[in-house]
């Protein structure tokens, strides 16, 4: 299976674009099942997680939420849904800061406490870490690496970050949805609290987008559902993806 991932990394400027098993990260699934993989960065925040776990469970669907430390810290009762529904919970952060601004020695740090605080909330392991923005260098993926962490990245995005009609967020997620495609969506908006300023949150229902994405995934038959399920049916696609 070729997929448009492994040739085109969704990056400005990326230092290395060609597929890669050396020093890759995920950003797909080579898999036979008609499913993308559904990813939530930045949550869990209230009014955006619930909203999307009441889609996922009217629809029966799994999902990948990447979490913010600084936000479980806030509302562990609202992560405690997210795990208790069965949904995958991966790492994105002790906060939203870019990890491109540390040396080796703190991303690892970084990442080894996170992870550990993450597992000792929800109880389970933690296998995936998706670096805030998606921004990494080789570096900074190295010392991801030594903490035994697998960094995860995207082929597909909702645009549910932006300032946006619904509809354009839609159109644009239906552009990479292939089977096998993990799409990049937001269940919160990182904010001063998370290290970063990035800007007010857009006006938007984040359950309704969920449902209206799972309705246009179904018109072109296709279905959902998280990274660890797709796993089960497929195998992971690694691309090297570095960008500052």
């Amino acid at each position: 299976m070729r997929h448009p991932a492994q040739v085109v990394v969704r990056a400005a400027k990326p230092i290395i674009r060609a597929h890669s098993g050396f020093v890759g990260s995920v950003v797909a699934v080579d898999t036979a099942v008609r499913k993308i993989v559904l990813t939530y960065d930045d949550g869990p925040e209230p009014g955006g997680t619930d909203s999307i776990l009441k889609v996922l469970d009217e629809r029966r669907l799994s999902a990948t939420f990447f979490v913010l430390l600084s936000r479980a810290r806030r509302h562990p009762g609202l992560l405690g849904e997210v795990a208790a529904a069965g949904h995958e919970i991966a790492l994105h952060g002790l906060d939203h800061r870019r990890l491109t601004g540390f040396s080796f020695r703190e991303v690892a740090q970084r990442t080894r406490d996170g992870r550990a605080e993450l597992e000792d909330l929800i109880g389970s392991r933690v296998e995936w870490v998706r670096p805030p923005y998606g921004r990494q260098t080789l570096a900074s993926w190295r010392a991801v690496k030594s903490v035994g962490l697998m960094p995860v990245m995207w082929g597909a995005t909702s645009w549910d970050s932006r300032e946006v009609p619904q509809s354009d967020r839609i159109r644009k997620a239906m552009t990479g949805a292939v089977p096998g495609a993990i799409l990049l969506s937001h269940d919160g908006h990182a904010g001063p609290a998370d290290g970063v300023d990035d800007g007010p949150s857009p006006s938007l229902d984040r359950g309704e987008l969920t449902a209206r994405i799972v309705d246009a995934c179904e018109d072109r038959g296709l279905g959902a559902w998280s990274l660890r399920d797709s796993l089960q049916h497929g195998t992971p696609v690694r691309a090297a993806w570095f960008k500052k």
